[in-house]
């Protein structure tokens, strides 16, 4: 029986812990907690649920008996009841900034958890302010270990990915079309990936469908709906985004940013990091693609990069899975 025991509630936030899972050195599976995550990855074992409901997932914990469970959701935390008999660790599932993330888990997740793996030292210093006894310790971001040094294409790529509308209540809604309209006539290759959220769920949906369809008849736009996004942030030359957690996963790799200001949400402000637009123009790419930022937009980046304190040596997965370890022995 594996002791250590991964939760996941979408399929989407496997890629955390496939970023960590080859480095414990103790037996490790997935528990899905929803329908959608069964069979979500061929790299972690997986623990076949009997039913999926609360009751089933209190009882399959104690049935299989971890050292440890490690979360990256807030999948029911107010009716599960094992949590009191079992070490749980917290993941981050998306570093995002800007959008009410860690209050979330600060205030509804934490109260449960033994310990939590901070994303950088901005994340630290909010998670060591609750009032739970949480352990805490700052790893990086697992997934984004691959992205480190990694060389840019120069191939003319750009990848379009912002952040989900219902919960984040990012910028797809009111840009995705004209990001389209944008490239229509453009010499780049664009890849469009809106949060695998949207592509179901409303008020979205019907937007990402549109652009789906149209994006059948443009043949240099590609429509990624892969779980990860690793291959694609590797793939691009230049990101746009909004304040997604994809943004601090491309920060590790040096490439141009322009982050769409236009979003859904009236309360929560795009954090200044890339080049920030309004309305996106193809000219504002090109000169991201030939020149990169401005000296002034190099400093601020920088200046965020020291504030959030992310450790980018592209061991992330290693120090997370040293401290998975520590709670399985």
């Amino acid at each position: 029986m594996p002791e250590i025991l991964y939760t996941i509630e979408f399929p989407f936030q496997a890629k955390t812990f496939e970023a960590i899972d080859p480095h414990v050195d103790v037996p490790s599976a997935y528990l899905p907690l929803r329908p959608a995550a069964k069979d979500c990855t061929d790299a972690i074992d997986e623990i076949d649920p009997y039913f999926m409901n609360v009751g089933y997932v209190n009882r399959q914990v104690r049935a299989i008996d971890p050292s440890v469970v490690v979360y990256n959701h807030n999948y029911r935390h107010k009716a599960i009841d094992f949590q009191t008999e079992y070490p749980l660790v917290h993941v981050r599932h998306g570093a995002s900034i800007g959008r009410g993330t860690v209050q979330v888990d600060v205030e509804e997740v934490f109260p449960l958890m033994d310990a939590a793996l901070a994303p950088g030292e901005w994340w630290e210093m909010q998670y060591r302010e609750t009032e739970s006894p949480l352990d805490v310790e700052t790893v990086g971001i697992p997934e984004a270990d691959p992205l480190v040094d990694a060389d840019p294409p120069r191939r003319r790529r750009v990848l379009y990915a912002p952040t989900n509308t219902r919960y984040g209540q990012g910028s797809l809604c009111n840009t995705a079309e004209h990001v389209l309209d944008v490239f229509a006539d453009s010499d780049y290759q664009l890849r469009f990936r809106p949060h695998p959220h949207d592509a179901l769920e409303q008020p979205a949906r019907q937007v990402v469908r549109r652009c789906r369809d149209r994006i059948c008849d443009m043949p240099t736009v590609t429509f990624d709906d892969a779980w990860s996004p690793i291959e694609s942030l590797l793939w691009a030359d230049v990101l746009i985004s909004d304040y997604s957690g994809i943004v601090t996963e491309w920060l590790h790799t040096g490439r141009p940013l322009i982050q769409l200001t236009d979003i859904v949400s009236e309360t929560n402000a795009v954090p200044e990091i890339g080049t920030t637009t309004d309305e996106l123009c193809i000219g504002t790419v090109d000169r991201l693609y030939e020149d990169g930022h401005s000296r002034a937009e190099r400093d601020r980046r920088d200046s965020w990069l020291d504030t959030l304190g992310i450790p980018m040596d592209g061991r992330a997965g290693e120090r997370a899975a040293q401290v998975l370890s520590a709670y399985a022995d």
